[in-house]
């Protein structure tokens, strides 16, 4: 095992996962059925006195894939036309190497091994996510599978607040209503409240990270 100190700092801070905000905007809840209409997805990054914050957004308008439903409640609330001749849509596959290329850049520039996926409701999310890299067959998705952060349960911690906009409101950050429910926005959103959220924790902390013992200490230390 690494020592800690030897690591990079987003490493050190998170284990060796780098995290990624992400949202997606679909046309219903279940996520083997429904299509995939937007994603995007967020980079941090963390600077010397350990503080983290936004980097590079990424965003893509998906088509839906072939026999997809299309829930007309769900566009409603999106407002979401999937066959809008301006969306300028690409098909799954497109999209996702188009998310996943700059995020696999920046596990690596990050010296970090994987990203975990950050988000409000995270496993609605990721399950949107995997069931889509299902369907295409992509055999590199740098996100872990199961393993996320989400920002439901950190606000509701720190503020006593789990809806998003309230959540955004409490820690400070603008919130325009007009813009939500866009992947872009929303994203970003997320990733400024779970920024807000760790670095208040680094306050609070002194920006401490303890590393876990290795394997050798854990077990001598549990045998006693």
């Amino acid at each position: 095992m690494a020592d800690l100190n030897e690591k990079s700092p987003m490493a050190r801070r998170f284990r060796g996962f780098l995290p990624v905000v992400v949202d997606v905007e679909t046309a219903g809840f279940n996520a083997k059925r429904d299509a995939l209409l937007e994603i995007a997805a967020v980079t941090l990054a963390i600077d010397e006195q350990g503080y983290i914050q936004r980097d590079e957004t990424h965003a893509c308008h998906v088509e839906p894939f072939p026999g997809a439903n299309l829930d007309q409640e769900s566009l409603e609330f999106t407002g979401i036309d999937p066959y809008h001749p301006f969306r300028i849509a690409k098909e799954e596959l497109e999209a996702l190497e188009t998310i996943f290329k700059p995020v696999r850049r920046a596990i690596r520039e990050s010296g970090c091994n994987r990203a975990i996926l950050v988000g409000h409701n995270s496993s609605f999310d990721l399950g949107f996510l995997n069931a889509a890299v299902n369907r295409t067959g992509i055999k590199r998705n740098p996100f872990h599978p199961f393993s996320t952060f989400d920002t439901v349960t950190l606000a509701g911690l720190a503020y006593g607040q789990t809806v998003l906009a309230r959540a955004a409101r409490a820690a400070g950050i603008d919130w325009d209503s007009d813009k939500a429910h866009s992947a872009v926005y929303d994203t970003e959103r997320t990733a400024d409240l779970f920024c807000t959220i760790i670095n208040r924790w680094h306050d609070y902390s002194g920006g401490v990270v303890t590393p876990l013992p290795d394997a050798t200490a854990y077990e001598e230390a549990n045998s006693r």
